[in-house]
């Protein structure tokens, strides 16, 4: 059976329109078996696909319709402008993280302006905050961490993908940064309550690792944690960021106020109007 690109796309779409999930996934599948850009996929819709590709795709459609992220079967995605590899041991990267490095980059030039500053990730995955903070600030000393050698693996691999000298420490949340004081911790730590779980899509429950999207105490454990634990590790000023559900604004701010009284601590919201980020700037 031969048919052109539009043909395959739209064929696939109703299928997965059918069982709900996204249909952008076939455009991006027929994207990468042909390896086209999006201008040249645009400007091929009515070319036929051949075999060798025609095949590739429906086999990507078929492991689409079991619900796996069009993410995992690649093997990749962007996140700020760079490339990736993500694989089923880390989280697959969102736009909202996007927007805690683009405020934390802003927020570092207005405290510590062009100077070198300390930069830690807690909780890496794929590295994602962790390499395109230094990517963005290449002056930064970047150390990582996660609970997680296999992630680790990942972040290691995509900081040599994206050319760049990050430090990844394995251990639990904080302990690996004990040694020493930071400028700045970042952290999109596991918040979402056991309760919420009849609300997730399969994509995700079923396949991403619960380690990195569970937590105890309401979604709440880690920023409690770390909030107690943080204060003898961070340098005068400094600055903490961390990623939030869009309902524990509140608690996680009154946790950084008790453990900081000194400090500011902010809620952001994210482009959508929910609040998904806390900062605390240490004075």
């Amino acid at each position: 059976m031969t048919e052109t690109m539009l043909e395959s796309v739209q064929r696939a779409q109703q299928l997965l329109d059918a069982r709900g999930m996204d249909t952008h996934a076939a455009e991006l599948a027929m994207r990468s078996v042909t390896g086209k850009s999006q201008a040249n996929y645009l400007a091929s819709l009515r070319e036929q696909v051949p075999h060798e590709p025609y095949s590739k795709f429906w086999s990507i459609i078929t492991e689409l319709l079991t619900g796996k992220p069009i993410q995992y079967i690649l093997g990749e995605e962007s996140f700020y402008g760079y490339s990736f590899e993500v694989n089923e041991h880390v989280l697959i990267p969102r736009p909202e993280t996007e927007e805690l490095v683009h405020y934390a980059l802003q927020r570092a030039t207005q405290l510590f302006g062009e100077r070198m500053i300390q930069v830690a990730d807690i909780g890496t995955g794929s590295g994602a905050i962790a390499i395109a903070f230094k990517k963005e600030r290449p002056t930064a000393e970047v150390t990582a961490t996660d609970f997680s050698e296999l992630a680790l693996e990942v972040a290691q691999r995509n900081a040599q993908r994206n050319e760049v000298n990050v430090t990844f420490l394995q251990g639990d949340m904080e302990e690996p940064l004990k040694h020493q004081k930071w400028d700045i911790i970042l952290s999109n730590p596991p918040y979402i309550a056991d309760y919420e779980k009849v609300d997730m899509s399969p994509t995700v429950y079923d396949f991403e690792p619960q380690t990195a999207l569970f937590a105890e105490e309401d979604g709440l454990y880690f920023y409690r944690r770390l909030a107690e634990n943080l204060s003898p590790l961070m340098n005068r000023p400094s600055l903490i960021g961390f990623e939030i559900g869009y309902l524990q604004g509140p608690a996680v701010q009154k946790f950084l106020e008790e453990a900081f009284p000194e400090a500011t601590v902010e809620v952001i919201q994210d482009i959508n109007k929910k609040d998904r980020m806390i900062f605390c700037e240490i004075r």
